[in-house]
This record gives C-alpha cells, sequence and structure tokens, in this order.
C-alpha cells in the first residue's frame, strides 16, 4: 500500500510539472525584421522585454520562405503558428477546409506613410510589364503576397502563369543575386536589398506592390481554431509580449534591435537603422489586424481570379486575444 501511495503521488508530482511546463510554440519566419519569430527569443534572452516568455510560453523560429511552404506545415501539425497571408488564409479556409483562426497582425505593406517594397528588372531590357512575357518572375513562395502581387500585376496585362511567363521561388536574400545573372528577370527586393540595387545603375523598380494590390494585411499569426481554444491563455501572454517587443523596438530599445537583426540577416547594423520605422512595413503598436483591409485584399483576388472564391474574414480573425493583451499593455504613449 505505501508503495502504491509513493507511486500516485510521484505521479501527481510528475503531472504538475508538465502542467506547469511553458508551451511550446513552433512559429514560422520567412524575412526579418517583418517576421517577429527570430527576434522574440533573441531579445528574451538578453534584455527582458517579454515578461512571459519561458513561463507561460516559449518559442520555436521556424524558417520556411513563404505563405505556402508554412500553411502546409501548419496542417500537418508541424507549427503551431504560422505567419500567413490573405491569400493562404483564403485558401486554407475554402479549398483545404482547414478551420483557421488569425490572433494578431504581424506587418502590412505599402500602408500609407511608410515604406513601400517594389518588383526590379534590368531596365534596359525591361521597360514595361508587356516585356516580361516569355520572361521568368522570381517570387519568395508561392501563396505569398508577392506571389499574388506579381501575378496581379501580369495579369493586368494580359499575361498568365505557366503560359506567358514562368514563375520561380528565390529566397529573399538572393532575390538580387538572382536578377544580376539574369536567372530571373523581375525579383522582389525587400529593404534592406533594394537599397544594395539602387546602386547598380543597370536595374531600377518596374512596378511597386501598391500598383499592384495596393495596402494589405501582408502577415498575421494565424494558428488552428483548436489549439486557439485550448491555449487561449498563453496565446493572450504571447501577444502581450509581442505588443511590448514592438513598442521596445519602435522606441527605446531600437538601437539594441537593429544589432540582433543585423545579425540575423547579416547585414550591418547602419544598414539596418530604417527597421520597425515609418521606412519600414507598418506594424500595428497593438497587434490588432485590419479585417476591413484583410477583407478587401481577398476579393481584390478574386476579382483577378487568383481565388476561387472570398471567404468572410470577421469569421476567421479572433480580435478578442490582441484586444485583451493590448488592455494588459496600456496605450502607446509618445
Amino acid at each position: 500500500m505505501k508503495t502504491l501511495i509513493a507511486l500516485a503521488a510521484a505521479f501527481a508530482i510528475s503531472g504538475a510539472a508538465q502542467a506547469s511546463e511553458p508551451l511550446n510554440i513552433r512559429l514560422h519566419w520567412a524575412q526579418s525584421p517583418g517576421h517577429w519569430a527570430p527576434l522574440i527569443a533573441k531579445v528574451a534572452d538578453q534584455f527582458g522585454v517579454q515578461p512571459h516568455f519561458g513561463k507561460s510560453y516559449v518559442v520555436d523560429a521556424i524558417f520556411m520562405a513563404g505563405s505556402g511552404p508554412a500553411l502546409q506545415a501548419l496542417a500537418a501539425d508541424e507549427l503551431e503558428l504560422a505567419g500567413l497571408s490573405p491569400q493562404s488564409i483564403a485558401i486554407a479556409r475554402t479549398e483545404a477546409k482547414l478551420d483557421l483562426k488569425v490572433i494578431g497582425q504581424q506587418f502590412s505593406t505599402d500602408v500609407p506613410g511608410y515604406e513601400g517594397n517594389s518588383f526590379w528588372v534590368h531596365k534596359a531590357e525591361i521597360k514595361k510589364v508587356e516585356d516580361l512575357k516569355g520572361k521568368t518572375v522570381g517570387i519568395n513562395a508561392r501563396g505569398s503576397t508577392i506571389d499574388a502581387a506579381a501575378r496581379t500585376m501580369l495579369l493586368r496585362h494580359g499575361l498568365h502563369d505557366g503560359t506567358d511567363y514562368q514563375i520561380v521561388e528565390v529566397r529573399f536574400p538572393a532575390q538580387l543575386a538572382a536578377l544580376k545573372s539574369h536567372r530571373v528577370d523581375l525579383a522582389i527586393l525587400l529593404r534592406p536589398w533594394d537599397e544594395d540595387g539602387a546602386k547598380d545603375p543597370e536595374l531600377a523598380p518596374l512596378f511597386s506592390m501598391a500598383d499592384s494590390i495596393g495596402p494589405t494585411e501582408t502577415i498575421t499569426y494565424v494558428g488552428k481554431a483548436a489549439f486557439v481554444k485550448a491555449h487561449r491563455a498563453a496565446l493572450v501572454d504571447f501577444i502581450e509580449d509581442n505588443i511590448r517587443l514592438r513598442r521596445w523596438a519602435a522606441g527605446p530599445g531600437h538601437e539594441q534591435a537593429v544589432k540582433l537583426l543585423a545579425e540575423i540577416v547579416k547585414k550591418k547594423s547602419a544598414d539596418l537603422e530604417y527597421a520597425f520605422t515609418k521606412g519600414d512595413s507598418y506594424r500595428d503598436p497593438d497587434a490588432k489586424v485590419n479585417v476591413a483591409r484583410m477583407q478587401k485584399n481577398i476579393d481584390d483576388l478574386v476579382k483577378v481570379d487568383l481565388l476561387k472564391s472570398s471567404i468572410k474574414v470577421k469569421d476567421a480573425v479572433d480580435t478578442s486575444i490582441a484586444e485583451e493583451a493590448a488592455k494588459r499593455v496600456g496605450p502607446l504613449t509618445n
């Protein structure tokens, strides 16, 4: 009897220890500073900006080239949270029949007042979009916002993927080299690589993402609905910490955040001073998803036949998590 009691006590202690372990969030990222994943643990280790990290949750940053691969990994339970584009969210709900929930914004592109992104070419060879017929277009991954912007613009000019031009997937840091070597004829140059591109007199932007798809709710935090429901408390902590992180990176911690970013992207800090400022993409200080913007993004893709059908974005977004997290942090003060 004593042995049985001892075993029961041991199991109880073991169960309590397991229950108190922080939630491990495998979080996808494709590029930084856009995606927060690679910065989260680095900042937590050195600056204590995120009080819940290591207590109610931890983050394992998983690199994947874009929303398409991340969606597949999320569906296969290889990720807990993914950074997905509006296009991927719509595909997941209408075609893959996945019950997903968006819980917070990561970044939005081409929002007025903030820096935008452009597609670049050899200016002597490609003078207008129609000149891309028979050419090769570089994107980061199918299903991404970049993919949607490229195909939307080319469709408007009568060019169809697979018949009039070829799409190839190229990692963001390799886009400039691919363009210079003529492995692609159209490349997306995000910051800071667009600044390197501007130094080459043979290169020039052909069109911007704003020209193609306008302001975009580019990347949000997305998980399966069952996961979000089961771990809501930890996810509120996660978003609260992310709000603290983004305010810190844009404010008092800017210099330190840029140094960490330089380690991640292997660039000089001086080349990354734009990050987390108005020279970068827009990051809502409360991680709030702009539901109306995302709805327009998806509806616009339906209009050009890049999506088969639309969705009701408000049904896919759980705004309560970011709202509760923002209340904890309090209003942003200048």
